[in-house]
């Protein structure tokens, strides 16, 4: 029976799926600036997120999650509220340059402005860094998120002379290039591609 409703639901899925699956836009990271200065780095990017400011919003202030969008953290989580209310967080990342590797932790609290702005600042007493500073803006647009981020850091450890600052700049990078997309499938309520 070729004509059965059987058959022709069996021809017409395939269509059906390939439609379904051009409808969903991957995240586009539209533009990434690296900076340096002696010890002081600044990131600025802009991506783009078939995702809404709420569901990204709350990726991104749940420490919880940061292991699942980038490797470059080894260990994360929230921390309870410091004696100002504000909520706390520890993270604990872990880079090579060559053969040298080390192990850098920030521990630090977010100031909330809900599902428009994130900043995550850390305490330079309790961390590897003299100054780590993180702001993330949720900006509506084309029916997901423009998500602005921008980065500032001093280390308080050792760079090795030459390639350290070279390499740092080049983990910053690629380090958001793959997050972006494991972020959106995390605020879509989807499990990230390793």
């Amino acid at each position: 029976m070729p004509h059965s409703p059987f058959n022709r639901a069996r021809a017409v899925l395939p269509s059906i799926l390939l439609l379904c699956s051009s409808l969903v836009q991957p995240a586009e990271l539209r533009d990434v600036l690296i900076e340096r200065n002696d010890d002081y780095y600044r990131l600025n990017s802009t991506a783009w997120f078939d995702a809404s400011p709420e569901s990204l919003y709350g990726v991104l202030s749940n420490y919880d999650l940061f292991t699942r969008f980038t490797s470059a953290i080894a260990e994360s989580r929230n921390v309870a509220p410091d004696k100002k209310g504000r909520p706390q967080f520890y993270s604990r990342m872990e880079g090579c340059v060559l053969l040298w590797c080390k192990s850098f932790v920030r521990n630090g609290y977010l100031v909330l402005d809900p599902v428009k702005e994130i900043t995550a600042i850390t305490n330079p007493k309790e961390s590897d860094f003299k100054l780590s500073r993180e702001t993330w803006k949720f900006v509506p647009e084309n029916g997901g998120t423009l998500l602005v981020y921008e980065f500032h850091m001093i280390p308080d450890f050792w760079v090795p002379p030459i390639l350290g600052p070279f390499y740092i700049k080049r983990a910053l990078q690629a380090g958001g290039v793959k997050a972006v997309n494991r972020i959106e499938a995390l605020a879509r309520g989807e499990e990230p591609a390793r």
